[in-house]
């Protein structure tokens, strides 16, 4: 009896252990920045400059861990505090819902899920344990939260007249940050047509089609079988065009990225990825693929982590800006961070402007550092946003 209470004290202790430390841990070694001292040398002229664009990031992942994002926190690489010292006048919130065992940037089945355990670490309620669809409206209710105790810091944008609202008081008081909610994976619809409208309600305004597997809706650049849009694929494209959201390329697989582009009548986005000109990886988007987006009016939003640049130093994403510039123009680029997105990057939201200075370093002009750093999905959101 003596043993099988120890052996029942010993599992306690142990389940306590892991819901206490398990999402920190998981956090602050997948979210890391590094070689950051060799990356901050920003000059009078950038520092200037910065201060005075309107910075837009299309992807960071914050509201996937366990974390404060109100307070300045010493892991991770987005908070509010932070976002504030980069100005970064709009982030756009990415919810992930689901990520394949062993993921990786090739090959990925649908039959497995390694979040289910950090959702459940996270001590997220019940419901979103098994529901992808619940894990989705979860993390639309902490930006709300969120939004709710910042004391008018945060403003979670829905419509066009939210976004000119934003414009006009940071032009006044340099503040608020403005807030978009972009779903990583339309697989988080569960199969049901109806669920879209339940992400729309809760705030999303921008759809990503697939993740790291294929889904319902579409084939994933990283699935087994890579197939374009399904029948119930074209139905969601559809509805969730007319609703007034944004629809988002990235992960998606090549026959359905071209399949959107030839149908849709409305711009699209790639949020956050890198180009095979400067870093071969799947991941990436070929210059046809450039060159579709840039026919479209689309934007394609450029990644700081090894994946998508490569070379991770400011530098080293600035050449992948370059290539896009050169091969269709700068009105097609924007940021695409990919932060808190379990990548490792060379500086955090806070340090956007050593960006603002390798642009400035590669002979950019100020306009075009403008449209980069954000005026491009200014424009985007202006246009695509519903009207409310």
């Amino acid at each position: 009896m003596r043993k099988s209470r120890l052996v029942l004290m010993v599992i306690f202790l142990l389940v306590v252990a892991f819901f206490a430390l398990a999402p920190g841990y998981l956090d602050r070694s997948m979210n890391r920045v590094v070689s950051a001292e060799t990356s901050l040398a920003v000059g009078e002229e950038a520092a200037a400059l910065h201060a005075r664009l309107s910075v837009v990031d299309l992807h960071a992942d914050p509201l996937l861990w366990r974390r404060d994002l109100l307070v300045e926190n010493d892991h991770g690489h987005v908070d509010l505090p932070r976002l504030e010292a980069g100005n970064v006048a709009i982030q756009v919130f990415a919810a992930t819902t689901k990520s394949p065992v062993g993921q990786n940037y090739d090959s990925n089945p649908s039959d497995s899920d390694m979040l289910t355990g950090l959702v459940i670490a996270n001590r997220q309620p019940a419901s979103t344990w098994t529901s992808l669809f619940e894990r989705a409206l979860y993390q639309a209710d902490k930006l709300a939260e969120m939004e709710a105790r910042a004391q008018g810091r945060l403003k979670f944008l829905r419509s066009a007249s939210d976004l000119e609202a934003l414009v006009a008081v940071r032009a006044r008081e340099g503040r608020p940050v403005g807030a978009v909610m972009a779903l990583e994976g339309a697989h988080a619809l569960e199969g049901r047509l109806q669920n879209l409208q339940g992400l729309f309600d809760a705030g999303y305004r921008v759809l990503g089609l697939a993740h790291f597997f294929d889904n319902e809706v579409s084939g994933s650049m990283h699935g087994i079988d890579k197939y374009g849009l399904t029948d119930f694929g074209r139905k969601v494209v559809a509805q969730a065009e007319a609703m007034g959201m944004i629809i988002d390329l990235a992960h998606a697989s090549p026959a359905a990225l071209a399949e959107v582009l030839a149908s849709t009548s409305r711009p699209v986005i790639v949020s956050h990825g890198g180009v095979q000109a400067t870093c071969k990886v799947n991941r990436n988007l070929s210059d046809e693929q450039i060159q579709a987006v840039a026919a479209n009016n689309g934007l394609i939003g450029i990644g700081y982590w090894d994946g998508a640049v490569c070379d991770t130093s400011p530098e080293g994403i600035v050449a992948a800006m370059t290539h896009v510039r050169d091969l269709v123009g700068v009105s097609y680029i924007a940021l695409g961070s990919d932060f808190d997105g379990s990548v490792v990057t060379r500086f955090d939201t806070s340090q956007l402007s050593v960006l603002t200075q390798a642009l400035l370093d590669a002979g950019f002009s100020e306009e075009d550092i403008a449209a980069i750093m954000g005026g491009n999905a200014l424009r985007l959101f202006y246009q695509l946003l519903p009207r409310e």
